[in-house]
């Protein structure tokens, strides 16, 4: 199977020394597109800004930006690629950035924003392979999950939930609910990513769009 892989957040300039993103590290994309690479799918990974270093057997791809991202993912999301999109893409950017650096003038700043593309609903309205999305929610988690798979027109969502002091970024073990779009559901509790990984390269595989 040929499978596309987003990862990681997006950075969003504000200026050059500055930037709108938020706390993904793309541990879960990483972790997802090593477990295809192992189970011998072609996988092309495209990162956003992370520390982390390209899985062995994984074409990888370097990207700042939503726009960058979209236009990575939309030149490869041919027919028949599963499209797993696991990045955390930046709602909005800087609708002009600055060219220099913006100097304190003793008073406060606007920035005005302005929307990103979405790149999982554009994938949806032209969707030629399984599309997969994720959702991190504050609240109401499988209502807004739903909501997403029959929105976005995905195959697959995974959600998780951002609960007080606890979150899905980094390391730690990770809750997910799986929902599908033939109303299948499954929740895994405090599983590693790598181990989470594995379930949903499963799920995947045993999923006929």
């Amino acid at each position: 199977m040929k499978i596309l892989v987003t990862a990681g957040p997006t950075r969003e300039k504000i200026d050059p020394v500055r930037f709108i993103s938020n706390y993904s590290t793309g541990r879960f994309g990483y972790e997802i597109a090593a477990e295809a690479a192992r189970l011998g799918h072609d996988v092309t990974l495209v990162s956003g800004p992370t520390a982390l270093e390209f899985p062995r057997g994984v074409k990888g791809i370097r990207v700042e930006s939503a726009l960058e991202m979209k236009r990575a993912v939309t030149e490869r999301a041919k027919r028949g690629v599963c499209v797993i999109m696991a990045a955390a893409v930046c709602d909005w950017r800087v609708a002009e950035p600055g060219r220099n650096k913006i100097k304190r003038h003793g008073k406060d700043r606007l920035i005005k924003l302005k929307e990103n593309p979405d790149i999982l609903a554009g994938l949806g309205k032209n969707k030629k392979g399984l599309l997969v999305g994720f959702a991190l929610e504050t609240g109401a988690l499988e209502r807004n999950a739903l909501a997403k798979l029959k929105k976005k027109k995905a195959d697959i969502i995974i959600a998780n939930r951002i609960a007080g002091n606890s979150g899905p970024f980094g390391n730690g073990l990770t809750d997910i609910l799986i929902m599908d779009s033939r109303f299948g559901k499954s929740i895994y509790r405090r599983r590693t990513k790598k181990a989470l990984a594995k379930i949903i390269l499963d799920k995947i595989s045993n999923f006929k769009i």
